[in-house]
């Protein structure tokens, strides 16, 4: 919707009345909100929210089960998960289109937020924000080459010091866990000489190098480089997390969305 100037300078006029109180502020050569103002802001989103939310709704009831998800996933599990997702919900709703969005679980969690996905997939954590259905286990371990000096079986704790890793940023779970575990166990922090953001790259790299990394259990078994590779068996460093799918709190779940969640119980149902 367009707008020009002095209606919008009106209209901030006339809610600055009614509220009795200003609503933007100068600072510098900016506009920003005052506390007053960031408080209407996040309650028109709010009302947005519902509004296109209610839109939604309407539009599945009239068209049954045709209808648009968005879904996000983190990088971690997606290789193995989506393409068994996508295989059943292209033959059981094939009028059902998919946003898929691929992130990191910090990323996601603002994308449902704001409202600009339905659902999420995620590693599981404490929140009041969100509603969240478990939905599948998994187990994340040290992996190295098969041609790596480790790989014998022999390899302790101590000698993980003398190599070097591939791993994501530092604000990554996964990454989080694993030093923090280092930690509790006396060891010295992983030395990482590459940082990685394409998690699906990362075995191709492994398997021609001696750089060791920590991912999931079901990568080993992936044709993307993962039948190269070969998991160091420390289980003081296995990390078992949980996922689960991620809603809006009371929120509205379209139809299409509702669909593709029934998808993802049944596919990770079937997961080992």
């Amino acid at each position: 919707m367009k707008i020009t100037q002095p209606a919008l300078t009106k209209c901030i006029n006339r809610m600055e009345d009614e509220a009795n109180a200003a609503l933007f502020q100068r600072k510098g050569r900016q506009i920003v909100p005052t506390p007053v103002g960031n408080v209407l802001i996040r309650r028109a989103r709010h009302i947005i929210q519902s509004i296109d939310e209610t839109q939604r709704e309407i539009h599945d009831y009239v068209n049954g089960s045709r209808g648009h998800a968005r879904l996000g996933v983190v990088a971690t599990i997606t290789e193995f998960l989506i393409p068994d997702i996508l295989h059943g919900l292209t033959r059981t709703s094939p009028n059902v289109t998919l946003k898929l969005t691929i992130g990191m679980t910090d990323l996601l969690l603002d994308g449902l937020r704001r409202d600009e996905l339905d659902i999420i997939i995620s590693p599981i954590y404490e929140t009041d924000e969100f509603d969240c259905l478990p939905i599948m286990k998994d187990q994340v371990v040290i992996v190295a080459s098969k041609d790596h000096p480790l790989a014998t079986g022999l390899a302790t704790l101590k000698d993980l010091k003398r190599y070097r890793w591939i791993l994501p940023q530092s604000s990554v779970g996964l990454r989080i866990w694993l030093e923090k575990t280092f930690e509790r166990l006396g060891l010295p922090l992983p030395q990482v000489q590459v940082e990685i953001n394409s998690l699906p790259l990362m075995p191709k790299l492994i398997s021609r190098t001696e750089l060791l990394s920590f991912t999931s259990r079901q990568n080993l078994a992936r044709a993307n480089g993962g039948e190269h590779l070969v998991e160091l068996a420390f289980p003081q460093v296995t990390w078992e997390r949980h996922f689960g799918i991620f809603t809006r709190k009371g929120s509205y779940i379209p139809a299409a969305s509702q669909i593709l969640m029934d998808r993802i119980v049944q596919a990770t149902s079937e997961v080992k």
